[in-house]
């Protein structure tokens, strides 16, 4: 029976490269000349620390636009609230999503089985099965997630006949 399956990864070292395009964009930026500006990544969480609240917005336009040009979707970082560092200076932590949470694994199994589509479900850790006896059954399927307003990016992958 042909299945597929539903995940949710990012590229860490693609966002590696987006972290070092944003520090030499830092270095570069008028706005920021004279700043203690920073941001950090280690094992999939970036620590960003800015001067003030308004830098640390700008930050956080720059770092979308450069993880945008490497492919990696907005939806796919979780801000943590900002904290007060050394003087007026802001402290974020952001973190990457990897894998589908238990709650939204769930939630995508009742939205597919709503739709009455003729295929099966199953959680398989942090990804999701979807099995069914046609292509276009599965298809539907795709096109149906793709659809949907994204709380994480979706990919489709280990697609088999």
């Amino acid at each position: 029976m042909p299945s597929f399956d539903v995940v949710s990864k990012v590229d860490l070292s693609e966002v590696e490269n987006a972290i070092q395009n944003v520090r030499r964009e830092i270095e570069q930026r008028y706005d920021f000349k004279g700043s203690k500006c920073s941001i950090e990544h280690a094992d999939g969480e970036m620590t960003i620390l800015a001067d003030d609240e308004l830098k640390l917005r700008q930050m956080h336009e720059v770092l979308q636009g450069n993880l945008a040009k490497r492919g990696i979707e907005p939806s796919s970082l979780d801000y943590q609230t900002a904290e007060k560092a050394a003087g007026q200076s802001q402290r974020q932590k952001v973190l990457i999503k990897q894998g589908l949470s238990k709650e939204l694994a769930k939630k995508l199994v009742k939205e597919i089985k709503d739709t009455k589509m003729k295929v099966q479900v199953a959680i398989q850790g942090d990804e999701l099965r979807v099995t069914g006896k046609k292509r276009d059954d599965l298809q539907e399927v795709i096109q149906f997630l793709k659809e949907r307003p994204d709380e994480q990016p979706l990919q489709f992958e280990n697609f088999r006949d």
